[in-house]
């Protein structure tokens, strides 16, 4: 499995999240006690966050973690 796809692939949910929240990525900041300025740089894809971070970016949005089974096995293994 390519972890750095899986990665990018849910920092792109989490910044889907955030648009389809209907909140100002402002708000969110506020809300969630994360750095404004360390938000707007995670949504536009130049840093990342902490995890403490992202548990409350997760908690804030109420999202939850699915996980999906690939039906082949992992390679390497």
């Amino acid at each position: 499995m390519n972890t750095h796809r899986l990665s990018d692939q849910l920092t792109d949910q989490l910044r889907r999240a955030i648009d389809e929240s209907g909140h100002t990525r402002y708000r969110i900041a506020k809300e969630t006690g994360i750095d404004e300025s360390a938000l707007a740089k995670f949504y536009n894809g130049r840093r990342t966050l902490s995890m403490d971070a992202l548990d409350r970016l997760g908690e804030y949005l109420k999202l939850e973690i699915v996980v999906k089974r690939t039906t082949g096995k992992a390679k390497g293994r």
